[in-house]
């Protein structure tokens, strides 16, 4: 493959595994830079005692699960309240949905049966899995893991869904000179490609970029000289909800794969030109 990479500034926005990830870069000729938007996932527990024993007492049409941590999380927090028999008993009740095959796995453990599933692992998916169904009137939960879910929430509400939203996780934003930094660096045409390991590494930078006034000058950047690359399906799918057009995202999703996806991505222009 030769250095596909070479003299390429690559921005690895993970906080995890950025050793390895710089040395692949490197292999290849690029310049690794971390900028990590990741921030932290904490578990809430008691900001979400009172919603979680709201959603116990007043029941729900629908129970929807988006991961499977997060749905063991709030299993194990009604237990610690002593509700555990009445929260199982309220989403026995309701019409189960599912996003992901660990939700799905853990629901089946507890012999819960989603009535609708995603096909792909996507927020996307499980919209087009609800689409069809009624939701005019209807008490909704969600369970949610460190961020929001804006295209599920705006699918429901907009079908006349009553929401509630469940995060047993919560999430604090990166260091604000992190992003500060990143934002100017494709402000100023600095950086060839941005490595997104997680959907809330994407939210964290362009919610930063919206606060300071700039986020479509941040989208142009996307369009013109960096490229985004995903890990994965979830990951690419908020760049695309954000409006990111250029980006590449390996089959397997496994941060080497995202960079040899990358390499393969410069050989080709390079080729075509």
């Amino acid at each position: 493959m030769g250095k596909a990479l070479e003299g390429k500034r690559i921005v690895i926005a993970g906080s995890r595994k950025t050793d390895e990830m710089s040395i692949l870069i490197e292999k290849q000729g690029g310049i690794p830079v971390v900028r990590s938007l990741q921030g932290t996932v904490f578990l809430a527990d008691k900001q979400v005692e009172p919603d979680l024993r709201r959603f116990v007492e007043e029941g729900a049409d629908w129970a929807i699960f988006t991961t499977g941590i997060g749905t063991e999380t709030l299993l194990n927090l009604a237990e610690k309240m002593d509700i555990q028999e009445s929260f199982l008993q309220v989403i026995r009740q309701a019409k189960v949905a599912s996003r992901g095959y660990k939700t799905y796995a853990f629901l089946k453990k507890l012999d819960i049966k989603p009535v609708a599933v995603d096909e792909d692992g996507t927020t996307k998916g499980l919209v087009r899995a609800l689409d069809g169904q009624n939701f005019s009137g209807k008490r909704v939960m969600v369970q949610l893991h460190g961020e929001n879910a804006p295209t599920l929430i705006k699918f429901l509400e907009d079908n006349g869904a009553s929401v509630l939203q469940l995060l047993p996780y919560q999430h604090i934003a990166p260091e604000r000179e992190a992003v500060e930094t990143l934002c100017q660096e494709l402000l100023n045409n600095e950086v060839d490609a941005v490595c997104f390991t997680t959907a809330i590494q994407v939210r964290s930078l362009f919610d930063f970029a919206r606060e300071q006034g700039y986020a479509s000058e941040i989208l142009q950047a996307f369009k013109e000289k960096a490229l985004a690359a995903a890990v994965g399906k979830v990951t690419a799918e908020a760049l695309e909800e954000e409006g990111v057009e250029r980006l590449v995202v390996p089959e397997n999703e496994r941060m080497g794969a995202m960079v040899i996806k990358l390499c393969k991505h410069y050989d080709n222009v390079m080729e075509s030109k």
